[in-house]
């Protein structure tokens, strides 16, 4: 269409189940219908609600974007719907809500599973009848909005529990656009990795990104990205802007930024072991104990008496010896040890090791 604005922000991506939801967002956006956008965190899912908005027949009206997560009850009120002036203490003027200001366009509800039910059913009438009031107002009226939602919870079962309205659930659904993690699509791993690299490279004044080395591209696939593009834009850009030598290529990513790098290894507390025969012998002045007919007279390893407590002593034994021979870098620490990143963590966690 001529003339039409440029979408802001980047879709990057050529793995199968992402082609398929942009090709979803395409068909839906036409229609001036309620959507729902799901995802996980840092998948990306306020760039599909723009999506929408772009390739929708709306995309020279207003996009107005609101996160209900970030707003008190009585705040995300006011901020939906407006108030009058002398609505409640400090309202010292008309204030225009969001459903006035995106009028005519496009109103994305981010964190939609966050809306007090109270408020859900407001949201229901400006849906259904395109009516509303601001706070302390008499006045109806009214507005002209395609909603979007985005959310990361499973409103269904928001739903079972109580916390979320059936009705309203029923009608932002039209559709439900699924946005994959990217443990989805690791083909779009590394272009998505070079697309922040050379990003962070430009804005840090530098001529060239001297690219990943082989064993950085290996941790950047094996990584499962909990955190997903935000993750994974993150870890990249703060591996190359920490890197000591900008003109070499990356080798160590810098997944977790809470790594402390001054820290040693804590040793163990020392364990009380089981005293052998001869030493209780010597300390209660008795002979040693004679072993019974039958058994084998050759040295016995202990048996000790807590198993849990000799399997954790023995599991901290090697998480130490593995942090301090990769000198504490947790990723090169799981590799050695056939863990994954996370798996790692937790361990550490366990035993309270840096």
């Amino acid at each position: 269409m001529a003339g039409r604005l440029p979408e802001p922000g980047e879709l990057i991506g050529e793995a199968p189940s992402f082609l398929e939801m942009l090709e979803h967002v395409s068909k839906a956006a036409p229609l001036a219908r309620p959507v729902l956008v799901i995802g996980e965190r840092g998948t990306g899912k306020e760039l599909i609600a723009s999506r929408l908005h772009y390739l929708s027949e709306r995309w020279d009206r207003p996009l107005v974007k609101v996160n209900c997560a970030a707003l008190t009850e009585s705040l995300l009120e006011s901020e939906l719907f407006g108030h009058e002036a002398g609505a409640f203490t400090g309202a010292m003027r008309t204030h225009t809500g969001r459903f006035e200001q995106a009028d005519g366009g496009t109103l994305v509800l981010d964190e939609l599973g966050t809306i007090p039910l109270r408020m859900q059913e407001n949201i229901l009438r400006v849906i259904e009848y395109g009516e509303f009031q601001r706070v302390g107002g008499s006045q109806t009226l009214t507005t002209d909005v395609r909603l979007v939602g985005a959310t990361n919870q499973d409103l269904p079962a928001l739903v079972r529990a109580g916390r979320f309205r059936a009705d309203l659930l029923d009608r932002i659904a039209f559709d439900v656009i699924h946005v994959p993690p990217i443990r989805e699509r690791p083909e779009d791993i590394a272009k998505l990795a070079y697309h922040f690299a050379v990003n962070i490279t430009s804005e840090l004044g530098r001529p060239l990104f001297a690219g990943f080395a082989p064993e950085a591209e290996a941790a950047l696939l094996r990584h499962d990205w909990p955190g997903n593009v935000r993750e994974l834009k993150n870890a990249v850009e703060r591996s190359i802007y920490r890197a000591e030598d900008p003109d070499r290529p990356i080798v160590d990513i810098l997944f977790d930024p809470f790594i402390v790098p001054f820290a040693t290894a804590r040793s163990a507390p020392a364990e009380s072991e089981e005293p052998s025969a001869s030493a209780t012998a010597v300390e209660d002045n008795r002979a040693p104990a004679v072993p019974e007919v039958g058994t084998d007279d050759r040295e016995i390893e202990p048996i000790p008496p807590d198993f849990r407590a000799a399997v954790e002593r023995f599991e901290r034994s090697i998480l130490e010896r593995a942090l301090e021979r990769a000198r504490f870098r947790q990723t090169r620490a799981a590799e050695m040890l056939g863990l994954t990143y996370h798996q790692l963590r937790g361990l550490l966690k366990k035993y309270a090791l840096p």
